[in-house]
């Protein structure tokens, strides 16, 4: 082995330390990118499953001729679908105010990692009137 030869010296910490470099500016240009996408993934879910929920009440509406309690006067609750318990961590599902005999509204308000969600809170009526109206919140 001659002293001088580079095929067998191996990396220099020059270059060691440009690829880090490079790593480093390509994590920090992902990660957000990859952080925004997971918050609209769980804001799609909690979508679908305020849907969901609006499409049991529209049931329970067809069984009772009322949106806000039972033929035997039980007031309604939400049924604790799978949807719901997938979200947990993300969002709670609940009525906004009492439901009538005529009206309900839905909400997903985002808790946990998901709180930082520029839409907040997502809400759904028995008209199919979803809020927030911001471009970008509800997805077609």
């Amino acid at each position: 082995m001659i002293l001088g030869d580079r095929k067998n010296r191996g990396f220099t910490l020059i270059e060691v330390m440009v690829v880090v470099v490079i790593i480093g500016i390509l994590a920090a240009i992902a990660y957000p990118s990859y952080r925004n996408h997971v918050l609209k993934t769980r804001r799609s879910a909690a979508q679908g499953c305020l849907v969901e929920l609006a499409q049991w009440m529209e049931r329970f509406y067809t069984t009772n001729l009322r949106y806000d309690q039972d033929s035997s006067g039980t007031a309604v609750s939400l049924p604790n679908t799978q949807c719901r318990q997938d979200l947990a961590d993300y969002y709670t599902f609940s009525f906004s105010g009492n439901p009538t005999a005529t009206t309900f509204t839905l909400q997903a308000v985002p808790q946990g990692a998901q709180a930082s969600d520029s839409c907040g809170t997502l809400t759904l009526n028995q008209a199919g009137v979803r809020s927030p109206t911001t471009a970008g919140c509800w997805s077609r």
